[in-house]
């Protein structure tokens, strides 16, 4: 067993690591430290990293989204497959298409994690027609306290496995009724 992870640029590396191994490249990384904090959270503080990837030959409109922090609560993150569907004018009603995506990510992300389906209505201007509004679904997953614990290795297996995972809802046929057609 390696040493635990501690603080955030080494779980950075490692989830980057595991990502890139699957093919997903890095397209973005943003971090930030935060300081002020009122109310429940006052005194502490906060660095985040957000890192965004892409995968050669795949749709720009899907992407594997991570969210990582260290607080002096200890670290967290998620990684999130993100699919931007059709406009809500050309979505299907949502109750089916929340069944359907939970169908084609049920087998295939790993089971015993904390893996919540999110489907998100974006409105870009109050005042602008609801049915143009992007629509969006996410998948994700949440990096566990115990991986983090289990140190390098074990957070590499995990976004790697992770990412095979995402991989196989995209092509499970499963998100045929959600995924706009390409443009030419």
């Amino acid at each position: 067993m390696s040493d635990p992870i501690l603080t955030l640029e080494p779980l950075l590396d490692a989830v980057r690591e595991g990502l890139e191994a699957d093919g997903w490249g890095l397209s973005g990384l943003q971090k930030t430290t935060s300081y002020e904090f009122e109310g429940r959270w006052a005194g502490d503080t906060s660095r985040s990293a957000y890192l965004f990837f892409h995968r050669d030959g795949m749709s720009d409109r899907v992407s594997i989204d991570v969210f990582l922090d260290e607080t002096s609560r200890g670290l967290k993150g998620n990684l999130a497959l993100v699919v931007d569907g059709p406009a809500l004018r050309d979505a299907d009603d949502p109750s089916r298409v929340l069944d359907q995506l939970g169908k084609a990510a049920q087998g295939a992300l790993p089971s015993g994690y904390r893996t919540p389906l999110t489907l998100r209505y974006r409105l870009p201007r109050l005042g602008d027609d609801p049915g143009g509004s992007d629509t969006e679904a996410r998948f994700k997953l949440y990096l566990p306290e115990k991986a983090i614990r289990s140190g390098h290795g074990a957070v590499v297996a995990l976004s790697t496995s992770t990412a095979r995972a995402f991989r196989s809802i995209l092509t499970s046929g499963g998100l045929e009724a959600f995924l706009p057609p390409e443009e030419p």
